[in-house]
């Protein structure tokens, strides 16, 4: 690529709840793409092979990912017009990251990636420029602070269930771990325009 980045993989989500066309006028939107790409070209990247195979019953993990769409618990704090499903971004997360590290999303939106990123314990830091959507960033992340809610989100989520079979140190919970782990989404950057 122009930018030098290396894509791994175009990972095709397949929704397995779409919401329907209302103008009926053309096929229902039931896919997004994720590109997965990394930096250098020759620096090797993380990919947690065992869990991925482990979450899509002990067979090699596709690159097709039939998840459903934002579910109704999801938006507690209200919706963003482009907020992705819980399910989705920790299924990112668990492949691509170690518990511990840190997560960028420089378009945070509602911060579903700081989500579930709190979620499996890893870091998260989150730029958002729209006041509206960091206002709700922060009312999640106050939400998930709740410990019985932490659990019940995480019990939510298929594949936090699956992995916790074969890695329950890595998601760990206590109020030490919620405490220590960064959320900074909140604050939005002055300017103009939108995503």
């Amino acid at each position: 690529m122009q930018l030098g980045y290396k894509i791994l993989n175009v990972i095709t989500w397949a929704k397995t709840n779409p919401p329907p066309n209302i103008s009926c006028r053309y096929f229902t939107y039931s896919a997004e793409f994720v590109i997965w790409a990394r930096k250098c070209e020759k620096v090797p990247h993380y990919y947690n092979y065992e869990l991925m195979k482990h979450i899509n019953g002990d067979k090699q993990m596709t690159d097709v990912w039939r998840l459903p769409a934002i579910a109704p618990w999801e938006k507690s704090c209200t919706k963003h017009p482009t907020q992705k499903p819980l399910g989705l971004l920790s299924r990112i997360i668990m492949a691509s990251t170690k518990p511990g590290e840190w997560i960028l999303d420089t378009f945070a939106g509602s911060s579903t990636t700081g989500i579930a990123a709190n979620l499996l314990g890893r870091r998260f830091l989150g730029i958002e420029r729209e006041e509206e959507y960091a206002a709700i960033s922060k009312a999640r992340r106050e939400e998930i602070e709740n410990l019985k809610t932490f659990a019940t989100y995480k019990h939510k989520i298929p594949d936090i269930v699956k992995a916790e079979d074969t890695q329950t140190d890595c998601f760990a919970i206590c109020e030490d771990v919620i405490e220590s782990l960064p959320f900074l989404g909140e604050v939005p950057i002055s300017g103009k325009g939108g995503k």
